[in-house]
């Protein structure tokens, strides 16, 4: 699983030793989790198949999580973690309210094109037959993007003295994430080779003319 470097610090962390120190072998199992999801064919992942991934029993499996659901929970946990330190950065950094949804949109294309197993939880697919709570966790998550994108519209909004209200920008934000989620799908059917960034920049050009 990567962020916004080339490295994963999951993988970082796992990879390199013959036994892993306590909590390794947490990160190594959610590590192999991510890299099985990324099947182009979208096939479940079993506890069975991912034990014998990382050549382990399925008991010592659940010596880690309590349950395949708490796994995906911890990939979830993931994805949180990383989007919304990203998102922080980017507004940290840039107080031009219009930057801040391009870069914003951007990252989460760039996310998912460096974590295509994340990109099937972001989407849902692979939580289709899992805990339905998981389902609704994911859904907070992205409502959560939705909302930092509107505030970022609100700011545009002040900035560039447009007359909006509130169900404009509710709209506006929600546009460009079905634009996000979109490109998310695209890249999952395509088999994981139809980049979701490709032509991406001039799309936002479209979607923020105001």
């Amino acid at each position: 699983m990567n962020t916004d470097t080339n490295t994963s610090p999951i993988a970082d962390d796992a990879k390199g030793r013959k036994r892993p120190k306590p909590g390794e072998r947490r990160v190594q199992i959610l590590q192999a989790l991510a890299e099985m999801l990324e099947n182009p064919q979208g096939e479940r992942v079993t506890t069975a198949a991912l034990a014998a991934k990382i050549q382990v029993s399925e008991a010592a499996l659940y010596r880690h999580f309590a349950s395949k659901a708490q796994m995906f929970d911890g990939l979830i946990a993931f994805i949180e973690q990383t989007i919304f330190g990203l998102i922080n950065q980017i507004i940290a950094k840039e107080e031009n309210g219009r930057v801040q949804i391009q870069e914003i949109a951007m990252m989460l294309l760039a996310f998912s094109e460096k974590n295509p197993g994340m990109t099937r939880v972001l989407l849902g697919d692979s939580l289709f037959q899992e805990d339905a709570r998981l389902q609704e966790r994911i859904n907070q998550v992205l409502e959560r993007v939705e909302a930092s994108m509107k505030q970022s519209f609100r700011i545009m909004q002040t900035q560039q003295n447009i007359t909006w209200s509130a169900d404009d920008i509710s709209h506006r934000s929600g546009l460009v994430m079905s634009y996000v989620v979109g490109r998310w799908h695209r890249f999952a059917r395509s088999g994981f080779t139809k980049s979701p960034l490709d032509n991406a920049s001039s799309s936002m050009g479209v979607l923020l003319f105001v």
